[in-house]
């Protein structure tokens, strides 16, 4: 089991700074910066975009490009989890239909940590995919 560690710092009024240990870059919180909602949301749409590349390279699929749109619906009641996340993949290349498929099942099915985590929630996490050949 490996530990992660990470901070938040109040800085004034609803404005908070977060970051990791081991990284370079922080994140802002709060009034001013993304929420940790959105946040999770873009962790779902980030992790599963390296796992979709990584897993077409692999295939050696010719993949160009790689865009996720992620959407929420979240409970009116708290605590505000979301209740539906919808991951929408537009792969640029002349990438397989049936590889793409494939590659996207084995993120959301065994690899992509953070949308087991959001599944695990009880959230129901749907996808669709296209594929944008070379023009």
């Amino acid at each position: 089991m490996s530990e992660v560690k990470g901070r938040v710092k109040w800085v004034e009024g609803m404005q908070f700074v977060g970051k990791m240990d081991t990284d370079q870059c922080s994140i802002i919180l709060g009034d001013s910066g993304i929420s940790p909602m959105k946040l999770l949301l873009l962790s779902v749409a980030g992790c599963t975009s390296y796992d979709v590349v990584m897993i077409l390279k692999k295939m050696r699929e010719p993949i160009e490009g790689l865009e996720v749109e992620i959407s929420g619906k979240r409970r009116e009641e708290h605590p505000r989890i979301y209740e539906r996340v919808h991951l929408h993949y537009m792969i640029h290349g002349d990438v397989k239909e049936e590889k793409a498929r494939r590659a996207i099942e084995l993120s959301q099915d065994k690899y992509c940590s953070a949308s087991a985590q959001v599944k695990l929630s009880g959230a129901e996490l749907t996808y669709s995919f296209e594929i944008i050949g070379k023009e």
